[in-house]
């Protein structure tokens, strides 16, 4: 491991914003009142509680449905193109991520829950206090949570939005805790952990966990992705999901990283798949980031929770990666007019109640 102590690195945004993440958690948990929240939430009539978002906004509600009962995620991106396969004869709660809270994806949600279950309780988490998530009236209850400026990122990819919001929703949605000591907790784990973070460039990359460290994979292969502008080719996958024909994108010069859970049987499928990967792949590099891990990331609170210390790693990496490859780290598809940090050019259309 190399450090991530390079002060050529101190002048992209987003490298800040990575680092600024420990202190954000410390000063959120601090002053959160989540009680008043999770009291709102219980008031309200609802059949189910929905996680929607788009890209990495998406991957929160995957990662707290994978690990908190009687929850779903359904990405905007699903619910925008077919409204009606998913609110048809529903009353679900639906809780909106977003960065930017003006994509056209969180504004489509918007215009179906209008259409389809006005009456739908709404809860947005959103970095932006002038966003239409955080001002657009609701025919029904809504309740609006606006995070701290600083999550605002002005990067390209979404790093301390991601981690804030996802830990802002587990505060509410899974069993109660004592957050401000929980979000101290997880922010000094981080700091002590950043550091210690950064491997070279490889040609290829995969991620994969189990339960919701598979999403947490997820949005590591993103974040690689996108600060790469996809020079950096990557797959994700569940640990024993990755034998069944994703395997096959393995080479020698791939770095392979498998985020380890603290659980049983859990823990023995991940233990086994390292050791296959190694044998089968010598001249790869195989990583594991998690608990018992090479870089050992304890898990107390559960790995759901720990899925932001997880990805701090690939965050870490990709922008090293990037800055390598002599990218604008902050705007990788800079001149290109292909991605944009809030993605554009989407025509949304009516839905018919």
């Amino acid at each position: 491991m190399t450090t991530t102590q390079d002060t050529s690195l101190d002048q992209w945004k987003t490298w800040g914003e990575i680092h600024q993440q420990p202190q954000i958690w410390r000063d959120w948990g601090q002053a959160f009142d989540v009680a008043s929240v999770r009291d709102w939430i219980a008031a309200q009539s609802h059949d189910e509680v929905w996680f929607c978002g788009a890209g990495s906004s998406a991957y929160i509600g995957d990662i707290i449905a994978a690990s908190v009962p009687n929850t779903r995620a359904v990405p905007s991106t699903d619910l925008v193109a077919d409204p009606h396969a998913f609110l048809t004869g529903n009353r679900p709660l639906v809780v909106s991520f977003g960065r930017s809270g003006n994509s056209t994806e969180s504004i489509g949600t918007l215009d179906a829950l209008d259409a389809l279950a006005p009456d739908a309780p709404r809860l947005h988490i959103t970095c932006n206090p002038d966003s239409a998530l955080a001002t657009r009236p609701s025919p029904g209850p809504v309740k609006v949570i606006n995070l701290p400026e600083a999550t605002h990122d002005a990067g390209f990819a979404m790093t301390s939005s991601f981690s804030t919001m996802l830990l802002t929703a587990l505060a509410l949605f899974d069993a109660s805790c004592d957050v401000p000591a929980r979000f101290g907790a997880l922010a000094d784990q981080l700091e002590a952990l950043l550091p210690t973070l950064g491997t070279p460039r490889p040609a290829r990359a995969v991620y994969v966990g189990s339960g919701a460290l598979t999403y947490a994979a997820r949005e590591a292969a993103l974040k690689v992705m996108e600060l790469t502008a996809g020079q950096t080719p990557a797959l994700w996958d569940s640990a024993l999901g990755f034998r069944h024909g994703p395997k096959s994108f393995v080479r020698d010069d791939t770095a392979i990283t498998v985020f380890t859970s603290p659980q049983q049987p859990t823990a023995a499928y991940e233990a086994d798949l390292l050791a296959e990967l190694r044998a089968q792949f010598p001249r790869a590099r195989v990583t594991s980031v998690g608990a018992g891990g090479e870089i050992d990331i304890a898990m107390p609170y559960g790995p759901a929770w720990a899925a932001p210390l997880c990805i701090a790693a690939a965050q870490i990496d990709s922008v090293r990666w990037a800055a390598d490859l002599g990218l604008n780290v902050d705007d990788p598809f800079a001149g290109q007019g292909t991605l944009s940090r809030v993605v554009s050019g989407v025509t949304l259309y009516p839905v018919a109640p």
